[in-house]
């Protein structure tokens, strides 16, 4: 889901050695919520728990730069430290029924934070938030003070344990030009009940639109994905680019929280996405995934739920 030059080039240079490697990925869509905006949230979620729900995804290893395919492909983005990069934070609760703020740091192998972040469609670091059913999602941008302490801003959580991830790229150091994504848990206190993770199914609407994915894609192999997009019969052709793509998926795997991030391969050209845009999808498990597809119409995002069986 990046159009810069860095990203792109990498990604093609990730996609010659991918392709030898025999990876298919099957999935389902399943449930929605129109629920795309959140008080104290930055570019969308899915707030609170909505009765669909999401689940867990797997992390990026040498994969991430195949065209259609972002941080976390084939690990599982479930440690809190990588290489000498931590994600540090002096808190493991917040609080439930209301807008928090969490506060982090990336700390460097020098076990100083780090500053220094390559900018990655349009944003410094990606933020996500996910309660253990697969629910709840948000994708916020945090804001960086000058000391290198991030603070991301979420909107109500329900009480469960919550699993934060921040993806990132260091532009300096060891770890320049790599791409990480690391997570931690908190708990947010209060009576927790799960909600049953919606069925597959190959579709989802949201806010009037129907979102329908095609393809027959295996656990640990990169394959072609396609997402149709309609509104009231009729094909999508004004999909707008949001943080530098038509669409934008996340990916989590039931029962590890494993984390993906998949973009589409289809060039950006003004406000015409859609109807159809292909995805070079990898995820590395199988089982079901709760899938979260973002995109844009007339300045509004919009988030469909999806839920899919890997085999």
């Amino acid at each position: 889901m990046r159009t810069a030059s860095r990203s792109t080039a990498r990604r093609r240079t990730v996609l010659a050695a991918a392709a030898t490697a025999a990876l298919a990925l099957t999935l389902a869509a399943c449930g929605s919520s129109g629920h795309s905006d959140m008080p104290g949230m930055d570019h969308g979620s899915m707030g609170t728990s909505t009765g669909a729900t999401p689940s867990v995804s797997a992390t990026a290893s040498g994969m991430d730069g195949m065209p259609g395919m972002d941080k976390a492909a084939a690990g599982d983005s479930l440690a809190s430290q990588k290489d000498g990069y931590r994600l540090d934070t002096r808190t493991d609760n917040l609080p439930a029924g209301q807008a928090t703020s969490y506060a982090f740091t990336i700390t460097g192998p020098d076990g100083k934070p780090v500053t220094d972040f390559a900018v990655d469609q349009t944003k410094k670091l990606h933020f996500y938030a996910v309660r253990s059913d697969l629910t709840g999602y948000q994708h916020v941008h945090p804001a960086m003070a000058a000391d290198g302490t991030w603070s991301a801003d979420l909107g109500a959580l329900t009480p469960g344990s919550w699993r934060l991830y921040a993806s990132f790229t260091p532009n300096t150091g060891s770890g320049k030009g790599t791409d990480f994504v690391l997570s931690r848990t908190v708990t947010v206190p209060g009576d927790a009940a799960d909600t049953p993770l919606p069925v597959a199914s190959t579709t989802a609407t949201v806010d009037g639109y129907t979102v329908t994915v095609q393809g027959e894609p295996m656990a640990g192999m990169a394959h072609p994905l396609t997402v149709t997009f309609a509104k009231d019969g009729q094909p999508v052709t004004d999909l707008q680019p949001y943080l530098d793509t038509y669409a934008h998926i996340s990916a989590f795997h039931e029962g590890d929280q494993a984390f993906a991030h998949l973009h589409p391969e289809t060039p950006v050209s003004g406000d015409h996405g859609g109807p159809n845009l292909t995805f070079h999808a990898e995820l590395a498990k199988p089982g079901n995934w709760r899938v979260y597809l973002q995109f844009q119409t007339a300045g509004q995002l919009h988030t469909a739920a999806l839920t899919l069986h890997v085999n």
